[in-house]
């Protein structure tokens, strides 16, 4: 691959993880930064975010772009991107691990080679919905008060029908303004567009005993709010990477463990209506049978959007229900 042959390893887990390293001409001349714009992604085409966080970043050399391909890299677009990359006039540098990493150990990675004395964290999929939004992130940095800070996110309602049903869900139940999700507090946050102080990363990091998909971030949240200030800021980026019912439906049933993760560290939010659903639906008998009709109600597009929505909801409940049924806790 001709485009990393200016490229360096190195070692950085006791479990021989290694990570390829290129960095473009204005990373090997940067010195250090206010910001470090950190990407993880796994097999998401990130280049559009990038090359757009390149136009707005311009000619400041305090912002650095850190992406990281998080292990059984596909090759094309591991090309693909690093000739992006070397191209930017922004300071920027491709992390590749030598196999895949997880969401949270991903983004610990990440935080390890920030340069920046804050690292926002954006997933792959996401969009500047204008071109103040990094300007709006350093005002509130300059003035100060906080120690992390989620800036929301929106969506919009997508031409392609299968993916009208994920779109519904997050404008639901995800969005909102700042000051609803201050009421909420650590718990509405998301490691989607998260601004953090990278020394707070560096004191409390993602747990890594969260494994496949979902509630690490708000876990690290949790965690973090309780010496840490966390704020919620109007400063939402636009979420693209819409999914289909078939995949929202394996994503929600295989993150009931780490659902029952997160309550074990931190029983206090059984107050959490997630917890009192799962309850409810934890006592309904034949759990298959009602799985099964949930399963095929989600899938069924000619519903109705919410009867849909609903029915993915009592799907993850009662996966959530059977995750909590373990030694350590009854649903």
């Amino acid at each position: 691959m001709a485009a990393l042959d200016q490229t360096d390893f190195r070692t950085i887990r006791e479990d021989g993880t290694r990570v390829h390293m290129l960095e473009n001409a204005a990373h090997r001349l940067m010195a250090r930064p206010q910001l470090t714009i950190a990407i993880p992604f796994y097999r998401d085409d990130a280049t559009r975010l990038v090359s757009t966080l390149n136009r707005v970043i311009g000619h400041r050399k305090s912002i650095q772009i850190l992406l990281l391909d998080d292990g059984a890299p596909d090759a094309d677009l591991n090309e693909q991107t690093a000739r992006t990359l070397l191209a930017l006039t922004a300071p920027a540098m491709l992390l590749t691990a030598s196999h895949n990493l997880g969401r949270a150990a991903g983004r610990n990675t990440l935080a390890a080679f920030a340069r920046g004395d804050w690292t926002l964290f954006l997933d792959a999929d996401m969009e500047l919905p204008h071109d103040d939004f990094l300007d709006h992130y350093l005002d509130a940095i300059e003035i100060g008060g906080f120690d992390a800070a989620f800036g929301g996110f929106e969506t919009e309602t997508p031409d392609d029908h299968s993916l009208a049903l994920h779109a519904a869900l997050t404008q639901g139940a995800d969005e909102a303004p700042a000051f609803d999700r201050q009421r909420t507090g650590a718990t509405a946050f998301c490691s989607s567009n998260l601004l953090v102080r990278t020394r707070v990363m560096a004191l409390c990091g993602f747990d890594e005993g969260f494994t496949g998909w979902g509630w690490e971030d708000v876990e690290w949240a949790v965690r973090a709010a309780k010496t840490h200030t966390l704020i919620h800021l109007d400063n939402p980026a636009r979420h693209q990477g819409l999914q289909g019912a078939d995949t929202l439906l394996a994503k929600f049933r295989d993150g009931a463990i780490n659902y029952a993760r997160l309550l074990e560290l931190h029983p206090e939010l059984v107050s959490l209506p997630s917890y009192k659903a799962a309850r409810l639906v934890g006592r309904l008998p034949l759990a298959p049978f009602w799985r099964t009709i949930w399963s095929v109600m989600t899938r069924a597009e000619r519903l109705p959007l919410r009867l849909r929505a609903l029915s993915l909801k009592l799907w993850r409940a009662s996966w959530a229900a059977e995750a909590l049924r373990t030694p350590t806790g009854e649903a």
